[in-house]
Parts: C-alpha cells; structure tokens; sequence
C-alpha cells in the first residue's frame, strides 16, 4: 500500500500541534508508522522540540512555507521513508499560509500520485478567534489583510474543524458554523476537542480512510497574501537557561509568557501566537514544558510539565503578532530581563515573512488538466 499524506492547518494558535500528536498517537497504537513534518518561515520550532520529545520521528522544514519549499517537503518525506519507511505522513505547514490545494496537495498528486494517497486537508479554527474574525462577537481583531488569509484557509481546506469545542458553548459553536456554511455553502464544518478527545474519532477517520477530492483551486490574490503575511511580525529565539539552586521550569514559562504578554498589550501588537518550550538534560524522560498563549485576551496555558525542578535547561520561544519584529524582540527581552534566574540569549531571528512565491501552482488535480 502506497503511504498516505495528511496535511493539517490553520491559522496560527488554533492547536495544530496538539492535533497532530492526537493523530499519531492513535495511528501508532494502531500499529503503523508515522512521520510528522513541521514548518516554519524562520528555525528551531517549538512544535518540533514538543514533538520529538513525545517520541514521534521528525523532519523540520525552516526558511518558508511548503508551498514555496515544495522541493524541501518531498525530500523530508524521503529522509523519513529512509529511516522509518512511515505508513503515514503527517505534515503541519505554518500557520499564515494558505492556497494549499494548489500548490502543495495537487502537485504531489501530479508529480508524486503514485507514491503517496493524500487525505482531504483540514483548516484548524479556534472558534473565539473565528467568532471575532466572522464579527459574530466582539474582542481584538486582525486588520483585513490577515483576515484575507485567514478566510482564504478556510475556503481553501476540505474539513472545516472547530477545535477547542470543549471551551465554547454549542450555540457558539453553532453561530460560528451557520456563517461559515453561508459564506461557503457545501463545506464541511466538524467540531472536536484535540484536548479531550471530543469529536477525533469521527474525523481522524475520514483522514484515514477518506482521499481528497479533486476540484477547481480557489482564486487568491497573491498581492494580498503577501501583504498580509507582511503585517505579521515572526520571532524565533533559543535561550539557555541556569541558576545556582534548582527552579521550577513549569513556573518560569508562566512568569515569562505573562510579562511578554504584558509588554505585547502595551505595544498594541495583537497576538497570534506564542509558544514557549524548556527542556533539560536534568528532565525525568527527555520530557518537555511548554506554554502556549493564542489571543491577547487570553492565559497562557501550560500544556506539558517537567515533574522535577532544574539547574538549567534550553528555552525555545516561538512568536508570531501583528506587530513590528523590533516590537517582538523587545518584549522578548523584558521577559528574559524578568526572570530570576540566568537567561542567555543564543539563537535569536525576528522578521517579516516574504512574498509566497510558489514552486508549483496547479489549478486542477488531475494530470489531464495540465
């Protein structure tokens, strides 16, 4: 049997990577093997320290969207079939891109059909966020530009999903629904919980067992994509971490994802997402921290935990705002500067992403179209 890609997306926060663990712990318990791909516009991915951390095999395409490193996704797929010869390949592209039938999923079909099956692609939705983008409720908003992309992902994807049901009420998530089916009558709309586990069953099924359909590709506006994925400042920074006496590292991320959220709501930057990770060579297992912040108005939230304080460790910081670079990196540094223990910046990148520029671009499925 030929392996199956399943690419999962989104917009940024909305629990891509909760979803993709979900999925490949279950494919796993089921007895096949699994290779998960994360991307990113700049390097070290905390999805990819959390991912690895949990065991799962990956392969982490840095520098641009898959669209655009197209050639870069299909030699991750042949570094991880050599190591692992995966059943199932799980991508998780960034979470600003869009267009995805056309220039990821249709050009596998067309240069690589008869090496992979590919899945239907799925659009994460975190329902608060949408219900602000869609103007069924009040809150922080994106300027139209992101909300272009935004919208785009969702007329773009196959399944629909409104992840985190388990944090809205059913009349919410039912209002969110409605407008989505009258903005794009016929698709899909599922809600689940990558949390609990509310809803996976039915759609990690279609996933499995489900090929995409082949249709027109939707029209996008490449202008507008690029201005605003430009409106979005990304910074991707690494920092070691060290004291005299052990610490709590659960504690730490808490301390600083709130003063960088502090200093964020200061600036006006509205947050798309944060996400912070520790591990340590002191950690019982290889295990990993992590803190995820998706909306100004929000907590940080610890998703995993270090049972056992410690002396040092390596902190990744992943964030992405509408906002300038400068303002990310000097909210960054009041909350390194908050810290009470050592806190050496090593790896540190903030910018604008670039204009998309496609390796391929195919509006039809099928090699009879071209």
């Amino acid at each position: 049997m030929k392996p199956r890609y399943i690419m999962i997306g989104g917009f940024l926060g909305a629990g891509k990577t909760t979803a993709v663990g979900r999925l490949a712990k279950r494919l796993q318990a089921q007895g096949a093997r699994v290779g998960l791909i994360t991307n990113d516009q700049g390097a070290n991915l905390a999805d990819t320290a959390l991912l690895r951390s949990q065991g799962f095999t990956t392969e982490e395409i840095p520098g641009g969207c898959f669209c655009c490193r197209f050639d870069s996704l299909v030699e991750a797929a042949q570094k991880l079939t050599a190591s692992t010869r995966p059943e199932v390949f799980i991508a998780e592209p960034v979470g600003s891109c869009t267009d995805l039938a056309a220039t990821v999923t249709y050009p596998l079909r067309r240069l690589y059909g008869a090496e992979y099956t590919l899945a239907p692609v799925s659009a994460l939705l975190d329902p608060v966020r949408a219900l602000r983008v869609f103007g069924l409720e009040p809150g922080p908003a994106f300027s139209a530009k992101v909300v272009y992309i935004y919208k785009k992902q969702i007329e773009d994807a196959d399944l629909v999903v409104l992840n985190k049901a388990d944090l809205v009420s059913a009349e919410r998530l039912e209002r969110l629904r409605a407008a989505i089916i009258a903005a794009w009558p016929g698709k899909e709309v599922l809600m689940v919980s990558a949390r609990t586990g509310a809803g996976l069953d039915a759609w990690f099924d279609r996933l499995t067992s489900e090929e995409q359909t082949a249709q027109e590709a939707m029209e996008v506006d490449y202008e507008i994509y690029a201005e605003g994925e430009a409106l979005l400042g990304w910074l991707n920074a690494t920092v070691q971490l060290s004291a005299s006496s052990a610490f709590d590292a659960n504690r730490l991320l808490e301390q600083c994802a709130a003063e960088i959220q502090r200093s964020l709501q200061a600036r006006g930057a509205e947050v798309a997402h944060l996400k912070m990770t520790i591990n340590s060579p002191q950690s019982v297992g290889g295990s990993v921290a992590s803190i995820h912040l998706v909306r100004n108005d929000a907590v940080p939230e610890l998703s995993f935990t270090l049972e056992n304080p410690i002396k040092t460790g390596q902190m990744i910081i992943n964030l992405r705002a509408e906002a300038a670079p400068e303002e990310l990196a000097a909210a960054l540094q009041e909350g390194l500067t908050a810290l009470p223990v050592s806190a050496k910046l090593e790896h540190l990148e903030h910018f604008r992403p670039g204009k998309p520029n496609p390796t391929h671009r195919f509006a039809h499925a099928n090699a009879k179209n071209f």
